[in-house]
């Protein structure tokens, strides 16, 4: 497939139906590790369509619940439901080294024809010439497109990204980005991002959450149309305003 230059990518709206379906419902989450509270008591729809980003500082609980919405954790409180089917992208591709590309695709994969998915799926990221590659021979790039095109064979109503550009170069970021907003555009799963980049949620996102002490501190609507650029006045005044909610002034302090 070929790259786009970034911002070239325009999703389109979504219909009225398709944000009426739920990808997320929780009310009332609580987790607890041993005494202390990581989640209080958490309200969150996320619809069908919708892009969410989910920002927060270290240790505020945006990884325990998108954890708990994957349905890794267990060990929470209140109504969390989620309806549909769900996969996760870490910030970690997590490919099984002892297996090729391909093969880290279906496994575990329950279709008819797991192989043609999956080869479908690598072409949709751009990675067809790697389907028998080993997954140590991948660039950080080529494995994060592994790893997402993992989550999507699995045809998700909610697909969860756990910070998963944090570790890729600042070029690498922008073209995965792109792929990204294209993917979603084509199979408009709902998506919650987890990240700690105010400008990553600010181009990717419908809708940006700042996650504090467990609850969630502000909701942020991202009207702005795409392609979105940085240098928009009305970018730089949510980014300001994100920022503030962080705790982070212009001069970079807290």
């Amino acid at each position: 497939m070929a790259t786009r230059l970034p911002g070239t990518v325009t999703p389109p709206a979504a219909t009225a139906p398709e944000t009426a379906l739920p990808a997320a419902r929780v009310r009332g989450l609580v987790k607890d590790f041993g005494e202390r509270r990581v989640l209080h008591g958490i309200d969150l729809d996320i619809r069908r369509g919708e892009f969410v980003a989910l920002l927060g500082r270290s240790g505020s609980g945006k990884s325990t619940l998108l954890r708990a919405l994957a349905g890794l954790d267990g060990e929470t409180a209140g109504e969390l439901t989620v309806p549909g089917a769900v996969a996760v992208a870490f910030q970690e591709p997590r490919l099984v080294p002892w297996k090729r590309v391909l093969a880290n695709l279906t496994l575990g994969l329950r279709q008819a024809n797991p192989k043609e998915a999956a080869r479908a799926a690598l072409a949709e990221v751009g990675l067809s010439d790697r389907a028998d590659a080993w997954p140590l021979t991948l660039s950080g790039g080529e494995a994060q497109r592994a790893s997402l095109a993992r989550a999507l064979v699995r045809e998700p109503d909610l697909l969860l990204l756990d910070e998963p550009f944090s570790a890729l170069d600042a070029l690498t970021r922008i073209t995965i980005h792109n792929l990204v907003l294209e993917l979603w555009a084509r199979h408009r799963p709902g998506v919650l991002l987890v990240t700690h980049d105010v400008d990553e949620a600010l181009l990717l996102a419908d809708r940006a959450l700042v996650l504090a002490d467990g609850r969630i501190a502000r909701e942020l609507r991202i009207e702005l149309p795409r392609p979105r650029r940085r240098e928009h006045p009305e970018f730089l005044a949510l980014r300001a305003s994100l920022l503030a909610e962080l705790g982070v002034t212009p001069e970079g302090t807290t």
